[in-house]
């Protein structure tokens, strides 16, 4: 970790013009106050002045840390142990979903197993951030973490109300006559028949398409019909 801070921003980050601060005194304090719990493994140093903390790795860290229970939104980075893949899902599993997931691994074994057994808003594999960059696809939380399915066209869905319109007209009314009284056992199996047995599974348009090409049979045989006998023996 130290080697790839010193190649980021050299050996003082606060000196670097790649490296930001924190937002404001309020955010300020609040950040730095997430470390009181912890014991500082790497950085640490601040300056109030400028809002400026340290990128910091934090170890020691147990679940009901304050750093555990909030978004820490600064250069913090809470170390957990755990003994095996297994207890690192039960520990996810065991709190509310998180907004994101990031999963650091070459073994394909270890990656399946994190997004078969884990929960989350979205997942990047050996990245941070990435997944929401890409505009295909959708970016949102689930429980805690948030609900609903955003960016680009995931989020126009999102906020859009898909309203159910059925239009029928009046052609062939006479099939629906098993739904008005008399109730009689003759309807009653009909309706069972329609209720029971879908004739497909494309809606009605199956149905109407069926009619249609019965039609079009009907008018084409009529059609030969009239064309044989017009013909001259």
């Amino acid at each position: 970790m130290n080697l790839f801070m010193r190649e980021f921003y050299q050996k003082d980050p606060k000196s670097s013009p790649d490296y930001c601060r924190i937002i404001n005194t309020r955010h300020f304090d609040r950040v730095l106050a997430l470390m009181n719990e912890c014991t500082i493994a790497l950085g640490g140093e601040s300056d109030r002045s400028q809002y400026y903390i340290a990128p910091t790795v934090l170890r020691d860290v147990l679940p009901h840390f304050k750093i555990m229970q909030e978004e820490i939104f600064g250069p913090l980075l809470p170390i957990v142990t755990v003994n095996g893949l297994s207890e690192a899902i039960h520990f996810i599993n065991a709190r509310e979903k998180p907004l994101a997931l990031y999963v650091f691994s070459s073994d394909k074994t270890v990656i399946k197993r994190m997004l078969a057994e884990t929960t989350s808003g979205g997942v990047t594999v050996n990245d941070v951030l990435m997944h929401y960059t890409v505009d295909t696809l959708p970016f949102g939380g689930v429980g805690n973490s948030g609900m609903g399915r955003y960016h680009g066209r995931h989020t126009f869905d999102q906020l859009s109300h898909h309203r159910a319109c059925l239009i029928k007209s009046f052609a062939m009314e006479s099939l629906n006559d098993a739904r008005y009284p008399p109730l009689t056992a003759a309807r009653l199996r009909k309706a069972k028949f329609f209720m029971q047995h879908r004739l497909c599974s494309c809606n009605g348009m199956c149905v109407w398409a069926a009619i249609t090409t019965i039609l079009a049979i009907g008018l084409l045989v009529a059609l030969i019909v009239v064309l044989i006998k017009d013909t001259p023996v």
